[in-house]
Protein backbone atom coordinates (compact mmCIF):
# COMPACT_ATOMS: atom_id res chain seq x y z
CA UNK A 1 0.00 0.00 0.00
CA UNK A 2 2.58 2.23 0.53
CA UNK A 3 4.38 1.92 -2.70
CA UNK A 4 1.11 2.14 -4.17
CA UNK A 5 0.39 5.59 -2.10
CA UNK A 6 3.89 6.84 -3.80
CA UNK A 7 3.41 5.54 -7.27
CA UNK A 8 -0.15 7.88 -7.28
CA UNK A 9 2.26 10.83 -6.10
CA UNK A 10 4.38 10.26 -9.23
CA UNK A 11 1.22 8.77 -11.65
CA UNK A 12 -0.85 12.16 -10.51
CA UNK A 13 2.66 14.15 -10.88
CA UNK A 14 2.77 13.14 -14.38
CA UNK A 15 -0.91 13.91 -15.21
CA UNK A 16 -0.55 17.07 -13.86
CA UNK A 17 2.63 18.08 -16.10
CA UNK A 18 1.09 16.40 -19.27
CA UNK A 19 -2.27 17.48 -18.92
CA UNK A 20 -2.91 20.25 -16.72
CA UNK A 21 0.51 21.97 -18.60
CA UNK A 22 -0.97 21.35 -21.62
CA UNK A 23 -4.07 23.04 -21.00
CA UNK A 24 -2.13 26.11 -19.54
CA UNK A 25 0.07 26.37 -22.54
CA UNK A 26 -3.30 26.26 -25.14
CA UNK A 27 -4.83 28.55 -22.80
CA UNK A 28 -1.24 30.70 -23.50
CA UNK A 29 -1.69 30.55 -26.93
CA UNK A 30 -5.78 32.14 -26.88
CA UNK A 31 -4.73 34.78 -24.75
CA UNK A 32 -2.15 35.80 -27.84
CA UNK A 33 -4.50 35.08 -30.57
CA UNK A 34 -7.21 37.29 -28.39
CA UNK A 35 -4.36 40.30 -27.77
CA UNK A 36 -3.12 40.20 -31.10
CA UNK A 37 -7.37 40.28 -32.24
CA UNK A 38 -8.40 43.20 -30.45
CA UNK A 39 -4.69 44.97 -31.40
CA UNK A 40 -5.87 44.79 -35.16
CA UNK A 41 -9.56 45.68 -34.42
CA UNK A 42 -8.32 49.09 -32.22
CA UNK A 43 -5.90 49.69 -35.26
CA UNK A 44 -8.34 49.41 -37.71
CA UNK A 45 -11.20 51.62 -36.19
CA UNK A 46 -7.88 54.29 -36.26
CA UNK A 47 -7.11 53.97 -39.58
CA UNK A 48 -10.84 54.13 -40.40
CA UNK A 49 -11.72 57.18 -38.43
CA UNK A 50 -9.32 59.12 -40.13
CA UNK A 51 -7.21 60.28 -37.67
CA UNK A 52 -3.82 59.84 -39.52
CA UNK A 53 -5.79 62.69 -42.09
CA UNK A 54 -5.84 65.08 -39.12
CA UNK A 55 -2.30 65.13 -37.40
CA UNK A 56 -2.42 68.33 -36.02
CA UNK A 57 -5.00 69.69 -35.00
CA UNK A 58 -7.21 66.35 -33.72
CA UNK A 59 -6.48 66.56 -29.97
CA UNK A 60 -8.10 69.87 -29.83
CA UNK A 61 -11.31 69.26 -31.99
CA UNK A 62 -12.30 66.01 -30.20
CA UNK A 63 -12.00 64.16 -32.89
CA UNK A 64 -9.41 61.66 -31.23
CA UNK A 65 -10.96 61.80 -28.46
CA UNK A 66 -14.02 59.67 -29.53
CA UNK A 67 -11.96 57.32 -31.28
CA UNK A 68 -9.15 56.35 -28.59
CA UNK A 69 -9.80 58.93 -25.69
CA UNK A 70 -9.98 56.57 -22.89
CA UNK A 71 -12.26 53.12 -21.80
CA UNK A 72 -15.81 55.05 -23.62
CA UNK A 73 -13.76 55.80 -26.80
CA UNK A 74 -14.76 53.75 -30.20
CA UNK A 75 -11.36 51.98 -30.45
CA UNK A 76 -10.67 50.80 -26.75
CA UNK A 77 -14.35 49.38 -26.74
CA UNK A 78 -13.65 47.34 -29.94
CA UNK A 79 -10.51 45.57 -28.93
CA UNK A 80 -12.27 45.07 -25.46
CA UNK A 81 -15.12 43.64 -27.12
CA UNK A 82 -12.89 41.29 -29.41
CA UNK A 83 -11.00 40.22 -26.22
CA UNK A 84 -13.64 38.98 -24.74
CA UNK A 85 -15.01 37.50 -27.49
CA UNK A 86 -12.02 35.03 -28.22
CA UNK A 87 -12.43 32.75 -24.89
CA UNK A 88 -9.47 31.68 -22.68
CA UNK A 89 -10.07 28.54 -21.25
CA UNK A 90 -13.69 28.46 -22.20
CA UNK A 91 -14.00 31.84 -20.43
CA UNK A 92 -13.48 35.56 -21.70
CA UNK A 93 -10.60 37.38 -20.11
CA UNK A 94 -10.63 38.52 -16.76
CA UNK A 95 -8.72 41.53 -17.21
CA UNK A 96 -7.94 43.26 -20.79
CA UNK A 97 -6.32 46.94 -21.08
CA UNK A 98 -5.61 49.17 -24.10
CA UNK A 99 -2.86 51.48 -24.27
CA UNK A 100 -1.79 53.81 -26.96
CA UNK A 101 1.38 55.34 -28.14
CA UNK A 102 4.04 55.86 -31.23
CA UNK A 103 6.38 53.73 -32.64
CA UNK A 104 8.77 54.94 -30.11
CA UNK A 105 7.22 53.10 -26.96
CA UNK A 106 3.56 52.26 -25.68
CA UNK A 107 3.64 52.79 -21.87
CA UNK A 108 0.57 52.71 -19.85
CA UNK A 109 -1.51 55.76 -21.40
CA UNK A 110 -5.34 54.45 -21.64
CA UNK A 111 -5.69 58.05 -23.57
CA UNK A 112 -4.19 58.95 -27.40
CA UNK A 113 -4.92 62.80 -27.12
CA UNK A 114 -2.04 63.24 -25.19
CA UNK A 115 0.78 61.20 -27.77
CA UNK A 116 1.39 64.17 -29.56
CA UNK A 117 1.93 65.02 -33.57
CA UNK A 118 3.87 61.37 -34.34
CA UNK A 119 -0.01 59.80 -33.22
CA UNK A 120 -1.62 61.07 -35.84
CA UNK A 121 1.36 60.04 -38.21
CA UNK A 122 1.92 56.21 -36.96
CA UNK A 123 -0.56 55.42 -34.15
CA UNK A 124 0.22 52.22 -32.40
CA UNK A 125 -2.28 50.98 -29.69
CA UNK A 126 -0.84 47.73 -27.12
CA UNK A 127 -3.30 45.42 -25.68
CA UNK A 128 -2.84 43.53 -22.77
CA UNK A 129 -5.31 40.37 -21.53
CA UNK A 130 -5.13 38.06 -18.83
CA UNK A 131 -6.76 35.16 -17.52
CA UNK A 132 -6.12 34.71 -14.11
CA UNK A 133 -8.89 31.77 -13.05
CA UNK A 134 -7.60 28.49 -14.94
CA UNK A 135 -8.22 25.36 -13.18
CA UNK A 136 -6.42 22.55 -13.02
CA UNK A 137 -7.08 18.95 -12.98
CA UNK A 138 -4.59 16.96 -10.94
CA UNK A 139 -2.49 19.73 -10.10
CA UNK A 140 -4.52 20.52 -7.36
CA UNK A 141 -4.50 17.90 -5.14
CA UNK A 142 -0.71 18.98 -4.29
CA UNK A 143 -2.66 22.02 -2.74
CA UNK A 144 -3.79 19.54 -0.10
CA UNK A 145 -0.24 19.13 0.76
CA UNK A 146 1.75 21.30 3.07
CA UNK A 147 3.31 23.97 1.49
CA UNK A 148 1.90 22.35 -1.93
CA UNK A 149 0.92 24.36 -5.35
CA UNK A 150 -1.66 26.55 -5.81
CA UNK A 151 -4.83 24.70 -6.90
CA UNK A 152 -5.38 27.63 -9.80
CA UNK A 153 -2.67 29.48 -12.04
CA UNK A 154 -3.44 32.08 -14.67
CA UNK A 155 -2.04 33.24 -18.33
CA UNK A 156 -1.18 36.71 -19.70
CA UNK A 157 -0.94 38.02 -23.31
CA UNK A 158 0.12 41.26 -24.92
CA UNK A 159 0.13 42.48 -28.54
CA UNK A 160 1.06 45.64 -30.12
CA UNK A 161 -0.47 46.61 -34.13
CA UNK A 162 0.21 50.23 -35.68
CA UNK A 163 -1.52 51.86 -38.15
CA UNK A 164 1.41 53.36 -40.81
CA UNK A 165 0.04 56.70 -42.40
CA UNK A 166 3.43 57.61 -44.61
CA UNK A 167 2.22 61.09 -45.05
CA UNK A 168 4.95 63.21 -43.71
CA UNK A 169 6.88 60.50 -42.45
CA UNK A 170 9.68 62.29 -43.42
CA UNK A 171 9.52 64.67 -40.11
CA UNK A 172 9.31 61.72 -37.92
CA UNK A 173 11.89 59.25 -39.31
CA UNK A 174 15.31 58.82 -38.02
CA UNK A 175 16.80 59.45 -41.24
CA UNK A 176 14.41 62.39 -42.63
CA UNK A 177 13.20 59.95 -45.46
CA UNK A 178 9.77 59.75 -46.75
CA UNK A 179 8.35 56.03 -46.45
CA UNK A 180 6.14 55.28 -49.00
CA UNK A 181 3.56 52.79 -49.33
CA UNK A 182 2.01 50.49 -52.08
CA UNK A 183 -1.50 49.07 -51.24
CA UNK A 184 -3.18 46.26 -52.91
CA UNK A 185 -6.41 46.18 -54.60
CA UNK A 186 -6.16 49.59 -55.74
CA UNK A 187 -9.21 50.75 -57.68
CA UNK A 188 -8.18 51.66 -61.63
CA UNK A 189 -9.74 55.44 -61.33
CA UNK A 190 -6.63 57.66 -61.11
CA UNK A 191 -8.01 60.68 -59.75
CA UNK A 192 -5.52 64.29 -59.81
CA UNK A 193 -4.06 65.94 -56.86
CA UNK A 194 -6.92 68.39 -56.21
CA UNK A 195 -9.31 68.68 -53.23
CA UNK A 196 -12.48 69.82 -55.11
CA UNK A 197 -13.87 70.95 -52.04
CA UNK A 198 -11.08 73.31 -51.01
CA UNK A 199 -11.46 76.17 -51.69
CA UNK A 200 -15.31 75.66 -51.97
CA UNK A 201 -15.57 74.78 -55.62
CA UNK A 202 -17.72 77.28 -58.22
CA UNK A 203 -20.79 76.63 -59.95
CA UNK A 204 -19.48 74.79 -62.43
CA UNK A 205 -18.63 72.10 -59.98
CA UNK A 206 -14.91 72.43 -59.41
CA UNK A 207 -12.70 75.37 -57.99
CA UNK A 208 -10.36 76.45 -60.45
CA UNK A 209 -8.94 76.06 -63.89
CA UNK A 210 -4.79 75.95 -62.48
CA UNK A 211 -4.09 73.40 -60.95
CA UNK A 212 -1.86 75.64 -58.50
CA UNK A 213 -4.87 77.54 -57.53
CA UNK A 214 -6.98 74.45 -56.38
CA UNK A 215 -5.74 73.00 -53.03
CA UNK A 216 -3.43 69.87 -53.55
CA UNK A 217 -4.74 66.29 -51.11
CA UNK A 218 -1.14 66.24 -50.36
CA UNK A 219 1.99 68.16 -50.94
CA UNK A 220 4.24 68.29 -53.17
CA UNK A 221 6.79 70.36 -51.89
CA UNK A 222 7.96 70.51 -48.35
CA UNK A 223 6.84 68.99 -46.10
CA UNK A 224 6.44 66.15 -48.82
CA UNK A 225 3.74 64.22 -49.17
CA UNK A 226 2.03 65.91 -46.12
CA UNK A 227 -1.82 66.41 -46.09
CA UNK A 228 -2.91 69.48 -47.14
CA UNK A 229 -6.18 70.08 -45.37
CA UNK A 230 -5.54 67.23 -42.86
CA UNK A 231 -8.70 67.43 -40.31
CA UNK A 232 -12.48 65.55 -39.80
CA UNK A 233 -15.12 67.22 -40.99
CA UNK A 234 -17.00 66.32 -37.37
CA UNK A 235 -18.65 69.36 -34.77
CA UNK A 236 -18.41 71.91 -36.91
CA UNK A 237 -14.87 71.26 -37.67
CA UNK A 238 -13.47 71.00 -41.42
CA UNK A 239 -11.34 68.99 -43.25
CA UNK A 240 -10.62 66.48 -46.22
CA UNK A 241 -11.71 63.56 -44.05
CA UNK A 242 -15.70 63.23 -44.82
CA UNK A 243 -15.57 65.45 -47.92
CA UNK A 244 -18.36 63.99 -50.02
CA UNK A 245 -18.42 64.88 -53.88
CA UNK A 246 -18.91 62.41 -57.29
CA UNK A 247 -16.18 61.17 -59.43
CA UNK A 248 -16.58 60.76 -63.47
CA UNK A 249 -14.67 59.44 -65.81
CA UNK A 250 -12.82 62.18 -67.95
CA UNK A 251 -13.90 60.17 -71.03
CA UNK A 252 -16.22 61.11 -74.04
CA UNK A 253 -19.48 59.22 -73.90
CA UNK A 254 -19.19 57.59 -77.42
CA UNK A 255 -17.70 54.51 -76.69
CA UNK A 256 -14.55 54.94 -78.89
CA UNK A 257 -12.10 54.87 -76.22
CA UNK A 258 -10.54 57.94 -76.26
CA UNK A 259 -10.64 59.61 -73.17
CA UNK A 260 -8.86 63.29 -72.30
CA UNK A 261 -5.76 63.84 -70.43
CA UNK A 262 -6.05 66.49 -68.40
CA UNK A 263 -9.41 66.87 -65.85
CA UNK A 264 -11.33 70.06 -66.36
CA UNK A 265 -13.03 72.92 -63.87
CA UNK A 266 -16.12 72.82 -66.23
CA UNK A 267 -17.92 70.40 -67.30
CA UNK A 268 -17.05 68.35 -70.28
CA UNK A 269 -18.40 68.62 -73.64
CA UNK A 270 -19.44 64.44 -74.12
CA UNK A 271 -20.36 63.78 -76.90
CA UNK A 272 -24.14 62.07 -76.27
CA UNK A 273 -24.27 63.66 -72.85
CA UNK A 274 -27.54 64.42 -71.50
CA UNK A 275 -26.81 66.67 -68.21
CA UNK A 276 -23.07 67.98 -66.80
CA UNK A 277 -22.12 65.68 -63.92
CA UNK A 278 -23.27 66.76 -60.24
CA UNK A 279 -21.39 69.27 -58.89
CA UNK A 280 -18.74 68.94 -56.64
CA UNK A 281 -17.07 66.41 -58.58
CA UNK A 282 -13.34 64.91 -59.65
CA UNK A 283 -12.58 64.07 -62.89
CA UNK A 284 -10.45 60.41 -62.90
CA UNK A 285 -8.05 58.59 -65.91
CA UNK A 286 -8.70 55.00 -66.40
CA UNK A 287 -5.94 52.98 -65.13
CA UNK A 288 -3.56 50.40 -66.64
CA UNK A 289 -4.53 46.65 -65.14
CA UNK A 290 -1.85 44.31 -65.78
CA UNK A 291 -2.60 40.92 -65.02
CA UNK A 292 -5.34 39.20 -63.83
CA UNK A 293 -7.51 40.69 -61.21
CA UNK A 294 -8.80 37.83 -58.28
CA UNK A 295 -12.11 37.69 -56.52
CA UNK A 296 -14.28 39.25 -59.41
CA UNK A 297 -17.92 38.48 -58.70
CA UNK A 298 -19.83 37.57 -61.76
CA UNK A 299 -21.80 40.61 -62.01
CA UNK A 300 -18.37 42.20 -63.22
CA UNK A 301 -16.81 40.28 -65.10
CA UNK A 302 -16.04 41.53 -68.71
CA UNK A 303 -12.95 43.18 -68.50
CA UNK A 304 -9.36 43.49 -67.09
CA UNK A 305 -10.50 47.01 -66.47
CA UNK A 306 -13.93 45.88 -64.96
CA UNK A 307 -12.65 42.89 -63.24
CA UNK A 308 -10.20 45.41 -61.44
CA UNK A 309 -12.86 47.54 -60.32
CA UNK A 310 -15.33 44.82 -59.18
CA UNK A 311 -12.39 42.60 -57.27
CA UNK A 312 -9.05 42.66 -56.09
CA UNK A 313 -6.07 43.80 -58.60
CA UNK A 314 -3.05 42.41 -56.90
CA UNK A 315 -0.80 42.25 -60.03
CA UNK A 316 -0.89 46.05 -60.85
CA UNK A 317 1.99 48.10 -58.64
CA UNK A 318 0.93 51.85 -57.56
CA UNK A 319 4.32 53.13 -57.32
CA UNK A 320 3.90 55.90 -54.89
CA UNK A 321 6.27 58.90 -54.67
CA UNK A 322 8.68 57.89 -56.94
CA UNK A 323 8.50 59.74 -60.75
CA UNK A 324 7.17 58.06 -63.40
CA UNK A 325 9.73 59.09 -65.89
CA UNK A 326 11.94 56.81 -63.82
CA UNK A 327 10.05 53.97 -62.21
CA UNK A 328 11.11 50.74 -63.18
CA UNK A 329 7.26 49.32 -63.13
CA UNK A 330 5.29 52.84 -63.32
CA UNK A 331 1.66 53.34 -63.02
CA UNK A 332 0.08 54.31 -66.06
CA UNK A 333 -3.20 55.10 -67.52
CA UNK A 334 -5.19 53.17 -70.41
CA UNK A 335 -6.87 55.28 -72.73
CA UNK A 336 -7.89 52.91 -74.42
CA UNK A 337 -10.77 51.91 -71.87
CA UNK A 338 -13.39 54.22 -72.03
CA UNK A 339 -15.51 53.80 -68.93
CA UNK A 340 -17.85 56.99 -68.80
CA UNK A 341 -21.67 56.49 -68.71
CA UNK A 342 -24.37 54.67 -67.28
CA UNK A 343 -23.51 51.62 -68.78
CA UNK A 344 -19.57 51.77 -68.57
CA UNK A 345 -18.03 49.54 -67.10
CA UNK A 346 -17.02 51.90 -64.35
CA UNK A 347 -20.95 52.36 -63.34
CA UNK A 348 -21.57 48.19 -63.82
CA UNK A 349 -18.47 47.15 -62.00
CA UNK A 350 -19.15 49.49 -58.82
CA UNK A 351 -22.73 48.61 -58.63
CA UNK A 352 -21.77 45.17 -58.66
CA UNK A 353 -18.79 45.63 -56.38
CA UNK A 354 -21.24 47.27 -53.77
CA UNK A 355 -23.85 45.21 -53.84
CA UNK A 356 -26.07 48.01 -54.70
CA UNK A 357 -29.03 46.38 -55.98
CA UNK A 358 -29.64 44.32 -53.35
CA UNK A 359 -28.62 46.33 -50.15
CA UNK A 360 -25.34 48.17 -50.01
CA UNK A 361 -23.81 48.99 -46.45
CA UNK A 362 -24.08 52.49 -45.56
CA UNK A 363 -21.75 54.94 -44.10
CA UNK A 364 -23.23 56.96 -41.03
CA UNK A 365 -21.60 60.82 -40.71
CA UNK A 366 -23.93 62.10 -38.18
CA UNK A 367 -21.73 60.22 -35.34
CA UNK A 368 -17.98 60.43 -34.79
CA UNK A 369 -15.80 57.95 -35.75
CA UNK A 370 -18.47 57.50 -38.73
CA UNK A 371 -20.22 54.39 -38.53
CA UNK A 372 -20.71 51.53 -41.46
CA UNK A 373 -23.72 50.01 -41.05
CA UNK A 374 -24.04 46.42 -43.01
CA UNK A 375 -27.21 46.66 -45.51
CA UNK A 376 -28.84 43.47 -46.98
CA UNK A 377 -26.20 42.48 -49.42
CA UNK A 378 -23.44 42.52 -46.89
CA UNK A 379 -22.58 38.59 -45.54
CA UNK A 380 -22.99 40.33 -42.06
CA UNK A 381 -26.69 41.76 -42.57
CA UNK A 382 -28.27 39.60 -41.24
CA UNK A 383 -26.15 38.94 -37.78
CA UNK A 384 -25.08 42.55 -37.12
CA UNK A 385 -27.42 44.77 -38.75
CA UNK A 386 -27.97 48.02 -37.22
CA UNK A 387 -23.90 47.61 -35.36
CA UNK A 388 -20.75 48.74 -36.44
CA UNK A 389 -18.71 47.15 -38.66
CA UNK A 390 -15.44 47.60 -40.00
CA UNK A 391 -14.71 46.12 -43.16
CA UNK A 392 -16.98 46.49 -45.92
CA UNK A 393 -16.37 46.44 -50.10
CA UNK A 394 -17.70 49.96 -50.16
CA UNK A 395 -13.97 51.21 -48.84
CA UNK A 396 -11.94 51.52 -51.69
CA UNK A 397 -8.72 53.21 -52.56
CA UNK A 398 -8.02 55.36 -55.77
CA UNK A 399 -4.54 56.25 -56.41
CA UNK A 400 -3.87 60.38 -56.61
CA UNK A 401 -1.57 61.16 -59.69
CA UNK A 402 0.45 64.16 -60.17
CA UNK A 403 -1.30 65.97 -62.95
CA UNK A 404 1.08 69.42 -62.96
CA UNK A 405 3.07 66.70 -65.40
CA UNK A 406 1.51 66.67 -68.39
CA UNK A 407 0.87 62.90 -70.10
CA UNK A 408 3.01 62.33 -73.02
CA UNK A 409 0.46 61.93 -75.13
CA UNK A 410 0.49 58.01 -75.43
CA UNK A 411 -2.35 55.65 -74.74
CA UNK A 412 -0.39 54.15 -71.75
CA UNK A 413 1.53 57.36 -70.11
CA UNK A 414 3.02 56.96 -66.79
CA UNK A 415 2.31 58.88 -64.36
CA UNK A 416 3.69 59.48 -61.07
CA UNK A 417 1.32 58.61 -57.90
CA UNK A 418 1.15 60.86 -55.21
CA UNK A 419 -0.44 59.64 -52.95
CA UNK A 420 -3.88 57.43 -52.03
CA UNK A 421 -7.55 58.13 -51.42
CA UNK A 422 -9.75 55.85 -49.24
CA UNK A 423 -13.11 56.57 -49.79
CA UNK A 424 -16.30 54.99 -49.01
CA UNK A 425 -18.53 54.63 -52.36
CA UNK A 426 -22.27 55.58 -51.20
CA UNK A 427 -23.88 55.26 -54.68
CA UNK A 428 -23.48 54.84 -58.06
CA UNK A 429 -25.56 57.79 -59.65
CA UNK A 430 -27.83 57.30 -62.34
CA UNK A 431 -25.62 59.18 -64.91
CA UNK A 432 -22.50 56.40 -63.84
CA UNK A 433 -20.88 58.73 -61.65
CA UNK A 434 -19.53 58.07 -58.38
CA UNK A 435 -20.57 59.61 -55.41
CA UNK A 436 -17.79 58.76 -52.53
CA UNK A 437 -16.94 60.45 -49.07
CA UNK A 438 -13.37 60.68 -47.68
CA UNK A 439 -12.35 58.14 -44.99
CA UNK A 440 -8.28 58.97 -44.96
CA UNK A 441 -5.75 60.29 -47.17
CA UNK A 442 -2.10 59.04 -47.43
CA UNK A 443 0.45 61.13 -49.13
CA UNK A 444 3.88 60.14 -50.62
CA UNK A 445 4.77 63.70 -52.59
CA UNK A 446 6.96 62.59 -55.63
CA UNK A 447 10.60 62.68 -54.59
CA UNK A 448 10.90 59.29 -53.84
CA UNK A 449 13.87 57.65 -54.67
CA UNK A 450 13.30 54.58 -57.02
CA UNK A 451 14.54 51.66 -55.12
CA UNK A 452 12.94 52.61 -51.76
CA UNK A 453 11.24 49.79 -50.13
CA UNK A 454 7.55 50.62 -49.32
CA UNK A 455 5.31 49.21 -46.74
CA UNK A 456 3.27 46.76 -48.41
CA UNK A 457 -0.69 46.55 -47.27
CA UNK A 458 -4.05 46.07 -48.18
CA UNK A 459 -4.49 49.60 -47.36
CA UNK A 460 -3.38 52.82 -47.95
CA UNK A 461 -3.27 53.54 -44.16
CA UNK A 462 -1.79 49.63 -43.34
CA UNK A 463 -2.05 47.87 -40.45
CA UNK A 464 -0.19 44.89 -38.93
CA UNK A 465 1.00 43.61 -35.53
CA UNK A 466 4.64 44.85 -34.31
CA UNK A 467 7.07 43.87 -31.54
CA UNK A 468 7.67 47.41 -30.08
CA UNK A 469 10.77 48.73 -29.45
CA UNK A 470 13.16 47.69 -26.54
CA UNK A 471 13.81 50.87 -23.89
CA UNK A 472 17.18 51.02 -22.15
CA UNK A 473 16.43 50.43 -18.02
Amino acid sequence: MALVALAMVGIIAMAALSIDVGTLYQASAEAQRAADAAALTAARVISLSGITGDPTNGPTDGSWSATCGGTSSAATLAATSVAQQNLIGGAAASTIHVYYGTNGGVGTNTDCTSAGAGFGVNPVVQVYVQQANLPTFFARVFSLIPHGTSSNSGVSATATAEVFNPSNSGSYAAGGEMVPVQPRCVKPWIVPNRDPLNPPPTKSGYCTASPTACSQFVSTSTPQGSIMNGGIIYNGKSGVIGETFNLIADCNSTGTGYCTPLPSPTPQANSGATAPPPAPYLQYLPGQVLGAPIAVPSCGNASPYQDATAGCDQSTPYQCGVQGSIAANPSRVDLTENPYGSTGDTSTAAQCLINQANGQDTLIQNVYPYEIQPGAGNPLGGSVSGSMITSSNSIVTLPVYDDTQLLNGSNNSPVTIVGFLQVFINVVNPDGSVNVTVLNVAGCGNAVSSGTTPVYGTSPVPIRLITPPVTAP
